[in-house]
This record gives C-alpha cells, structure tokens and sequence, in this order.
C-alpha cells in the first residue's frame, strides 16, 4: 500500500484529503462522487478518518478509488492489460516445439512460469507485526465504512477472502462483502455459486468449523486476483505470479491453517460454525439497488494481524459507473482467451457497466451456419460466470467495436425482428431482485447475426406521438425517441402506473405504425431523455420470461418496478441514494466538488 501511494502521487493520480471525515457515509459519499468524474477522477487517501458515533479517531489513512481508472489499473498491474491477455493466449496455444532453438526458447518459457506458483515461508510476515487475540480482537478499531443509510451495518467492502477445502488439498481467494456486526464477528456473504461456498459445504457435511482468513490491503493486485474468474479449484493467487513475474509470498496465519500474502496490511482471521447463520444486510451494491437481509454464515475472530503502518482499502459500489468498471474491464480482456475455450467462435465480448456487467453482454462471434448463434448462446450461458449474464445480444463478424455504441446499437437496430429475440431460463446471481423467484429467472439472448431488411416506421416528434399515445395509455406521462434514425426506434415512455404494463403494450398496438420497440419505466425516478440510467434501470428491473411482449413487428419492454399488479410477491429493493444531508453538509464545508450537472446525470439521488 505504501509503494501505491508513493507511485499514484508520481503519477499525479492520487487526491490526499486532510480533513476530518466521517466512515459513516461521508468518506463513502466522496468516493462516489469521485469515480463519477472524467476518466475516474482520481484515487483518494483520507487521512484523518473518525467514527463521530464512537468518538474514534484512526491512525491509518483510508485509501479509495485506486482501480478507478483504465491507466490506474495499468499502472497497478505494471503492464498493459492486453499484453497480460497475450500471454494467456500464447500459454493456451503452445505448441510441441520443432527444432533446437525453438525447443531452447520453449524451455525458457516454461522455466519462467515455475515464479507464478504462491511461495510458502517459515516465519512470521509483516502483516503480523501487531498482534490482537482473545479479548483485545475489536473490528471496530478498523476504519469499516458504512456506506449508504439503509446498510446493515458497517461492510469491508475490498477484503481478500482465503479459505481451503475440507482436505486442504484446493485453495481459494474470493473477495465477499463482510458485514461487521459487534467486535468479533463477521457477515460472510458466500452466494451459494462461489467456490467458498462450495467449501462450506464440504465442511457442514462433516459436522466442523471452516477456517476463513480475511486480508486487507497489500499489493492491489492481490485484490483484483480475488475477482478473478478462474475455473473451481485454481489459486487465483496463480494469475499474480503470471503478471508479476514473481511468485506471492505467503505466511501460515496464526490461529488458522491458512497462509496469506506476508505484505498485507490486515488480517482477520477466525472461524465459520457450519451450524450457525445469522440475517445479514441490507446492502447498497454495485447493482444500484440494496439487497435485501438474508441468511448468511458467520465468522467469529480469533485474531487480527497488522502492519505496523498500515492503510485501509474500501471500494464504494451503487448506481454506475464504478471502480469495478475498471476493474472488469481489465478482467474482460485478460479472461477471453479462456472465454474462447469454451466458445471457439467467440470473437470479442463488451460488457457495458451501466447494466452491471452481468445484466447485458454484447458479443461479436463468427457464424459459420443458421440458427449457429442461438447454439452459441446455450454455450455461452454455461461458460462459468458466464452463465449469471441475463441479457446477451450476439453480433457477426462485421459488426463495429463492441465498445463503439452508437455505431453498435444502429447495427443492432438495423437488423433486429423480434424473430431475433430468444427467451429461456437459467441461473442468476444472488443479487438479481427482478426475477419471480430467487437465482433462477428469465434469459434473453438477441440473434442480428444475419442482416434482416425491416420497413422504417411512420416517424412523428415526440409531443404528437405523446399525444396519440396518451389517448389509448391515459397513464403515460412522457415519451422521448432513440434512434429514430434506424428502422427500430425505441420509444421510452414513463407511466404512473396502474395496471400490468402487458395491458398498456395491448393497449398501444392500435399505434403500430409508429412504433417498433417500446420500454416502459416508471414515472419516479426516471428522465426519458437520459439513456444511461435508463439502461441500467431496464436491464436491473426485467425478467425476459413475464416483460418481454411481442405483437408483429413491435416488441415491448417491462422496466418498470414489479408489485401485486405484475403478480409479484418477493420484496423490491429501493435504489441506492446518496445521502441530501450528507452532501449538503460537505458542500458547506467545501469538500463536495463534483459539479451538479454530472450529479443530475448520474442519479446520484
């Protein structure tokens, strides 16, 4: 943590803050804002953090946004992200080599990777300089951010998460949101399709405690490591070693089986009683909306190490965009090479982070026969993390870069029907509050593969159509037209809403030739006229099964928030909203700069 400082204020991309702030909402809240800035803004140490609740005042500084930002996360990696995806790619391919220097170049290459395997020493490491056991272990001497009004809690929010398995024969490193709930207990928020989950299992099956160790800060690397997707059963300390050059060196940690990386800043270690679980959030997440209380495990602390000069790590998720844009783009394109293992002809996949990355993935692949793209998708939807994405629209070889989006969304527009579209059902992640029933729900896979001639729609301005559409739907209250340039504009509409959004859709048939595909989103909480939220809010709220209507040429959309009147019985979350209070009170203070015009935009409240 000290040698990223030192680098980030190199680079001039670190902002130090001095003033006294609160790690209830107010650090949390900066944070946010900043990453909303042009290219990420910058990363931020706060050195003067104090619990007000409390009266605590921290030694250690808290260190914010790092990832925030495509040359941030270069910087932190030492190397460009593609070449790291070149490596994997030559590693995939290698090839028996002919010849005696290729066979000398080969062996060069293999001797090299020996530094990607975690290196175990005897010893204590500088982590485990400072020494709190039994009754001196208290989580809330830490600086734990609690982020947003509705939380449960306090959450560490960048924890490396390392367990093993029963045998001790597989490791993992995840990274869980952890729920602080009194001095020595944390909140283990293990979905049920993670691999520590999995561990969990094997444990509870034989009737004992699951060793868990929690690490804080060190090298950044080891917390991207812990996002990433790698196959059940593989270190992901293992992607370290290939980036770096070097191995990560590990120390036993002192009340658990487990090792950790001898240069993190804090470690929490304990145990997980298999018999026992306890209600933990809600929590503002990087979907934009809380998820709700649930059942969790628990783990009881039976140590915490520190550095001696130690820096705490925090991410602030909520509605994009966000650090983990960041972080998942270096993930997207280090991980395709391992992608396209499993889906040969996958040319190159985006994940726009307005829909959360796992709402809407668009990817571009080499059809080689008809109806090869919806054989693609079943693939694609069972390719490891892969198989949480809700949406996909799957594109040929000639479309533009996936990360070019007007040019990509007229191409997509130019072509769809809504023969294109494929509806069917799979697994979701946990934090999906859309779907009827929990982890399980609607899949919508797009198919513009082949190019479709579609007649162009009878166009009018928006207050006409407004008007007309007002006649047959009384509930609209305002309209705006996307792409009226392609041969499916999408029309927008807000409602108060009082009835299935199914009967509106029936309702506006009658208009058919002025409409093509039609989103409806509640009146609250939405501008028609800002696609960004309007995206995220669609892709977050729909189930493709129950909000995807479809009547000849015109395809209708349910983004709107579900209740009794959809059929709806689970409990539908509130978005995540800074604080009035909070921000005005840093305005006044001089602290607050982000301007209010990218506040507005961004829906910050």
């Amino acid at each position: 943590m000290q040698k990223t400082i030192k680098l980030l204020k190199e680079e001039n991309e670190l902002k130090v803050i001095e003033d006294v702030l609160d790690i209830y909402l107010e650090i949390s809240h900066l944070a946010y804002a900043e990453v909303k800035k042009k290219d990420g803004g910058k990363a931020l140490l706060f050195t003067k953090a104090v619990d007000k609740r409390s009266g605590r005042e921290f030694q250690e500084p808290i260190l914010m946004n790092v990832f925030g930002s495509y040359r941030r996360c270069e910087l932190l990696f030492g190397r460009t992200i593609e070449s790291v995806a070149d490596e994997i790619t030559k590693l995939l391919h290698m090839k028996k080599p002919d010849g005696f220097k290729a066979k000398l170049s080969m062996a060069g290459e293999l001797f090299s990777l020996k530094n990607i395997f975690p290196k175990r020493l005897s010893g204590e490491g500088a982590c485990q300089k400072i020494k709190y056991l039994d009754k001196d272990i208290d989580l809330h001497e830490i600086p734990v951010l609690t982020t947003w009004e509705q939380d449960g809690g306090p959450f560490i929010t960048m924890g490396q998460v390392y367990t093993q398995s029963l045998d001790g024969e597989m490791v993992n490193l995840g990274m869980y949101r952890l729920q602080v709930y009194d001095k020595n207990h944390l909140g283990m928020h293990w979905q049920i399709h993670k691999d520590s989950s999995h561990f969990f299992d094997q444990y509870q099956k034989a009737g004992k405690k699951m060793p868990v160790c929690v690490a804080i800060g060190g090298d950044p690397l080891y917390t991207w490591c812990a996002t990433a997707p790698l196959p059940y059963g593989v270190n992901e300390l293992l992607m370290y070693g290939l980036i770096k050059k070097e191995p990560v060196k590990l120390v036993k940690s002192l009340t658990t089986p487990l090792y950790i990386p001898r240069d993190v800043d804090y470690v929490i270690e304990g145990w997980v009683d298999t018999t026992q679980q306890r209600i933990e959030g809600p929590f503002g997440d990087h979907t934009g909306y809380y998820t709700l209380k649930e059942s969790y495990p628990v783990m009881q602390v039976s140590a915490i190490t520190t550095k001696k000069e130690k820096v705490f790590l925090a991410t602030v998720v909520g509605k994009p965009p966000l650090e983990d844009k960041y972080m998942g783009w270096a993930t997207g394109r280090i991980f395709l090479p391992l992608l396209k293992t499993t889906t040969p002809d996958l040319i190159d996949y985006h994940m726009p982070e307005n829909a959360g990355f796992h709402n809407l993935i668009l990817a571009k692949m080499q059809p080689h026969y008809k109806g090869h793209a919806k054989q693609f998708m079943h693939a694609f939807w069972g390719a490891g993390q892969m198989s949480f994405v809700k949406h996909a629209i799957f594109l040929d070889e000639h479309a533009p870069r996936l990360d070019n989006y007007k040019p990509i969304a007229v191409y997509i527009l130019n072509r769809f029907t809504p023969k294109c579209l494929f509806i069917s059902e799979g697994i979701l992640d946990a934090l999906d509050h859309s779907s009827p029933e929990s982890l399980v729900g609607g899949k919508l896979g797009i198919d513009v593969t082949s190019a479709v001639k579609v007649d162009i729609p009878e166009l009018l301005g928006d207050e006409e159509l407004l008007h007309k559409v007002k006649e047959v739907v009384p509930d609209a209250v305002q309209l705006h037209q996307f792409m009226r340039h392609t041969s499916n504009p999408i029309t927008v509409i807000s409602l108060r809403k009082t009835k299935n959004a199914k009967e509106y859709f029936d309702a506006l048939t009658s208009l058919r030739e002025h409409l093509r595909i039609v989103v409806f989103v509640d009146e609250a909480k939405n501008d028609v006229f800002n696609s960004y939220m309007i995206l995220w809010r669609v892709t977050n709220n729909m189930d493709a099964q129950r909000d995807i209507f479809i009547s000849e040429l015109m395809v209708g959309v349910d983004g709107t928030k579900k209740t009794s009147l959809d059929g709806f019985t689970r409990e539908w979350p509130d978005d995540v909203d800074c604080s009035v209070r909070v921000v005005d009170s840093l305005k006044q203070r001089g602290i607050w700069d982000l301007d209010d015009a990218t506040y507005e935009k961004y829906q910050l409240s």
